[in-house]
């Protein structure tokens, strides 16, 4: 079983649920559990053959293919992980048993490479060859001792242990998986109408703390629909304009809840496919039910970029996948992988175009809150920590009353065109300031533009200056506040890039007045 889950709703309302008993819901689970384990089964070493044990593999390939395991192990010595390193080199080199009979030392698998499986779970790594060592070993002519022979060999146990280990964990991640599958169809039997609604009562508690640990997470979700500017436009925007998803196949990238796809199915949608990887994946297909739009609507768990989708090409990608400054998280890069992979020739993406802007900012109570504070710390000097806060960018709402210019736009983005590499990039600026003051800091907003084959084109901002959201503002405060004259043109640059160590963090530097200082986002 693949550790990602895709089903759509219409497929996942057709699935049998366990029935749990007054007595019995831990066997049923446990019934579940057994239902899981399908037949072990080895792959044949040259050809896509599977067998029901390494034994037979082995056979099958002296028989069919003239090639003995045992031979090469014999001739080159091998221990367990020279074992491990051959089987890995044919599955991923796939020589011919012409070329493998014919090795001589040094062998070609000696590479640390070979020790990582080309196949998840294949079980002739995990098969004990001690048989075929201690033969080989036998007829070494420099002889091993007992002592030496069993060390490795207690090395090559505790080898097929992490092995299995790692198998176990892959296989309770899976179960784990369906479990919450099979509960979210108890827990919501009541809003199907069936006769499994009495099975809530008999959830052992353990199972409804799983259900409701992600429950924080759930949190973040109310959070951005309880934003009205970010919700509302996107509802304005679908149902203003329904000409652009009547009768079309929609893709909404971060599906979330589903509010967007369900939007777009009041739209006139012909079909909707929500992708999500998070858990909230299957709270949206209660709501999806619920809301009676499961022939309509299909939701994937998964990365867009993983997943296979029931259709080759899509009319329309709708996505909020704006961050922080925008660009926080990075979450854009797979919406331009699905539009590369998935849209369909004069197809549309929405949003269609973002800006980034920066503007000026004099606010001498936050800045005394950010670094003042350190000088005396309960009558302690605790100076050194601003160099520790420094460089760290702060998501704030701002008073546009502390505003000491206008905006300026460092980056315009098209959707439609964008590349993953250009969301990276170094931009000049010039900010025209508009009142004499100590320049605190500079603080980035954004702002999101539905134009594209619009009748009416809807747009909103993240600035100060507008309805507030929950991505506020982004402050990058200066260590020394610089003096700015009214009518002054603040000229400086920016430079925004992705954090190697974690790609959805950005790094900014910023130059401004002969000052230099570099801030992280994450």
């Amino acid at each position: 079983m693949s550790s990602r889950i895709a089903v759509s709703v219409g497929e996942a309302a057709s699935v049998t649920e366990p029935c749990l008993s007054d007595s019995g819901s831990e066997d049923a689970w446990e019934e579940v559990e057994e239902d899981t384990e399908g037949p072990l089964q080895a792959r044949c070493l040259f050809c896509d053959r599977f067998f029901s044990s390494p034994e037979d593999v082995f056979d099958h390939c002296s028989l069919d293919h003239r090639f003995s395991i045992e031979m090469v192990v014999h001739k080159h010595r091998l221990d367990f992980y020279g074992y491990i390193k051959l089987v890995n080199f044919i599955r991923m080199e796939k020589p011919t048993v012409e070329c493998l009979i014919s090795i001589s030392a040094p062998v070609p698998w000696e590479e640390e490479k070979y020790l990582k499986p080309v196949l998840e779970d294949d079980i002739l790594l995990q098969y004990d060859i001690d048989g075929i060592v201690d033969s080989a070993s036998t007829s070494c002519s420099n002889g091993v001792t007992e002592a030496s022979s069993l060390l490795e060999r207690l090395k090559c146990a505790e080898h097929r242990a992490e092995l299995a280990e790692a198998a176990l964990a892959r296989a309770q991640e899976d179960l784990h998986k369906m479990k919450q599958f099979a509960q979210d169809f108890v827990m919501n039997a009541e809003v199907r109408g069936d006769s499994t609604a009495s099975a809530t009562a008999e959830l052992q508690e353990n199972e409804e703390d799983v259900y409701f640990s992600s429950y924080g997470h759930y949190g973040i979700h109310e959070e951005m629909i309880k934003d009205k500017v970010r919700t509302e436009s996107y509802r304005d925007f679908i149902y203003h304009n329904p000409h652009i998803f009547r009768d079309k196949i929609v893709l909404d990238v971060g599906c979330g809840t589903g509010i967007l796809s369900m939007f777009a199915a009041k739209a006139g949608a012909k079909k909707v496919i929500g992708v999500d990887q998070s858990e909230i994946i299957y709270q949206a297909m209660d709501i999806i039910r619920l809301n009676r739009l499961e022939h309509t609507i299909s939701l994937i768990k998964g990365r867009i970029e993983e997943v296979d989708l029931p259709a080759e090409k899509v009319d329309v990608i709708i996505s909020e996948w704006m961050g922080y400054f925008l660009l926080f998280e990075s979450m854009l890069d797979s919406v331009i992988y699905a539009r590369n992979k998935y849209l369909a020739k004069g197809g549309s993406v929405y949003p269609d175009i973002c800006s980034i802007s920066l503007v000026a900012v004099g606010d001498f109570n936050k800045h005394a809150d950010r670094f003042t504070f350190w000088d005396d710390v309960y009558g302690f000097k605790m100076s050194c920590m601003k160099k520790a806060v420094i460089p760290e960018a702060v998501v704030e709402v701002l008073d546009s009353s502390t505003l000491l210019s206008e905006g300026c736009v460092i980056k315009w983005i098209d959707c439609h065109v964008v590349s993953v590499p250009e969301l990276e990039f170094t931009s000049e600026f010039t900010l025209t300031v508009t009142k004499t003051s100590l320049c605190t800091a500079i603080a980035g907003y954004f702002d999101i533009y539905f134009e594209k084959n619009c009748n009416q084109k809807v747009l909103f901002s993240t600035s100060p200056c507008s309805a507030g959201t929950h991505w506020k503002q982004t402050l990058f405060f200066l260590e020394n506040p610089i003096h700015v004259e009214k009518g002054e043109e603040l000229k400086g640059k920016i430079t925004i890039r992705k954090s190697r160590k974690d790609p959805r963090s950005l790094i900014i530097t910023l130059s401004v007045k002969d000052v230099k200082q570099t801030y992280s986002l994450q």
